[in-house]
């Protein structure tokens, strides 16, 4: 029989990936198994293994996924297998999320488990709508529970007699769509009409929302704006305190829905940025990094580096491939010998710079034309040996530009990109059924692999680009470019995209 495997029960906070714990994210990128709920973020799978298998067991309203029992069921059947179980709920397992029964059956199982906290909504969607749990001023104590029951049931959980006595700061969880009966059942108990109720939807992303009111009007407002789950309540003095300390829903692409197509690895960069500026980023990549198509014949370049004048890196990804063959043939940098280095663009310079190598060459622009100036610049580059790291299949605009010139070039395909067919956070169905503001460009087979997805074209979805070739797909194809980088990096369509919604209103 094999050894059991263990259960960890996982929270993965509230929504913003930043309010992941770093162990939490440590148990996902370890796991054999993750089973997920409605309300963990999805974009959290993409830190699991290639080979991880992963289960939905999100139990939304009216929905027919897996019963508690099927859950409990299938942790310990896959425990027993001796695989590493991961459980990912949103929020903190144990807070409201029937983690504490999950527990209890992996405990009664025989089954080793380890709980990993999580931050729960209810302390960071009052504080990312502005809203302190407590104030000296204002209250001494917080009191939590569940709406997610009628109030007016005989035998309900909530004293809500006792909770007007208690008075404070009280947090709902799962009741908006009570929300009515809920506020009734506190007027009757005598907490008085004016007392102010926030309410915050999805907080903590992009599509974060908050009403405010009193008790006596906050469940007509709910529903006069159509205010869903998933939201939470607060009731108390500090929702006044909002009005002064409203931070994150002032940000200037709050609400915007922001399609990423970078691949899984290098997205965090772009969606990073666009979300500490409030974007909801749905990252959907496009293309995967492979090695080439003849490993070989590229290591063999990359051992005679040393022969060569110039050696010209056009992407990081090149960067990386190179310096990953370099190592594993040599333990020391000084076996590069004098070759002086190219780069093309900030992200290959500073990629380059991480390996502690200097850049000789760095053009301003990241097109063939301006590399081709860039080393006239240099002097006469007659008969000089180049190494051109790229990828396959690119451009052939600037070997061309460079022998040209008179220089002597050979090209080392580091590395080949192919079409990114796995969906493990849903990010097709989501756009699919949610649409978009806007998608993000940043290479041309980012464009090409997208519509070869096949996806429906969002109503009102426009296009960015980070510079001319990407823009020049993206036409090809009948399609507009709505913004294009000024700047031809990550950093450079950022400002771009923030420049059209300010634009826009």
């Amino acid at each position: 029989m094999s050894k059991n495997g263990r259960v960890y029960l996982v929270g993965a906070g509230p929504g913003d990936l930043g309010l992941v714990t770093l162990r939490a994210k440590e148990c996902i990128e370890n796991a054999d198994v993750i089973v997920y709920d409605h309300l963990a973020n999805p974009e959290t799978l993409s830190w699991a293994r290639d080979d991880a298998e992963i289960v939905y067991a999100g139990k939304e309203a009216g929905g027919s996924q897996l019963s508690q029992q099927d859950i409990n069921a299938l942790l310990i059947g896959k425990a027993r297998e001796g695989k590493q179980v991961v459980r990912l709920k949103g929020g903190d397992p144990f807070v409201f999320g029937r983690g504490a029964e999950e527990a209890q059956a992996i405990a009664d199982a025989g089954i080793p488990f380890e709980i990993v906290p999580g931050i729960t909504s209810a302390i960071a969607g009052p504080a990312y709508a502005g809203i302190p749990m407590t104030h000296r001023e204002l209250n001494s104590h917080v009191t939590f529970f569940t709406g997610h029951e009628d109030p007016a049931k005989a035998e309900s959980a909530i004293d809500y007699a006792a909770l007007a006595k208690l008075g404070g700061t009280q947090v709902m969880l799962m009741g908006v769509e009570r929300l009515g009966s809920i506020t009734n059942e506190m007027l009757k108990q005598g907490v008085r009409s004016d007392l102010p109720v926030a309410l915050v939807r999805s907080a903590t992303t992009g599509k974060q929302e908050t009403l405010t009111g009193s008790l006596s009007d906050i469940a007509q407002k709910a529903v006069a704006s159509d205010f869903k789950a998933p939201a939470v309540a607060v009731f108390g003095e500090v929702v006044g305190l909002r009005d002064s300390l409203n931070w994150y829903e002032k940000r200037p692409l709050l609400g915007k829905r922001i399609v990423v197509t970078r691949t899984r690895k290098q997205a965090s960069v772009l969606s990073n940025k666009l979300r500490a500026l409030g974007a909801h980023v749905i990252e959907l990549p496009t293309i995967r990094i492979e090695p080439p198509s003849n490993l070989r014949e590229f290591a063999e370049l990359v051992q005679d580096a040393h022969e060569y004048d110039w050696i010209v890196f056009t992407s990081a990804n090149g960067v990386e491939a190179f310096f990953d063959i370099f190592f594993k043939l040599y333990d020391d940098a000084r076996e590069i010998g004098g070759a002086r280095i190219a780069a093309i663009g900030p992200a290959t310079a500073q990629r380059v710079k991480d390996f502690h190598l200097h850049v000789d060459l760095q053009p301003d622009d990241f097109v063939a034309e301006s590399v081709v100036r860039e080393f006239k610049k240099q002097g006469s580059i007659e008969n000089l040996r180049l190494l051109l790291v790229r990828a396959e299949k690119a451009r052939d605009a600037l070997p061309k530009g460079l022998s040209g010139i008179g220089a002597i070039v050979d090209e080392a395909f580091a590395y080949r990109t192919v079409p990114e067919t796995r969906d493990t956070s849903g990010a097709g169905r989501q756009l699919t059924q949610d649409g978009a503001d806007l998608i993000t460009f940043t290479s041309s087979s980012t464009v090409e692999n997208f519509l070869a997805l096949g996806l429906p074209w969002p109503q009102g979805m426009r296009i960015a680009s980070i510079g001319p070739i990407t823009s020049k797909t993206v036409r090809d194809h009948g399609l507009n470019v709505d913004v294009e980088a000024r700047r031809h990096d990550i950093d450079g369509l950022v400002q771009a995209v923030r420049e059209l919604f300010a634009e826009k209103g």
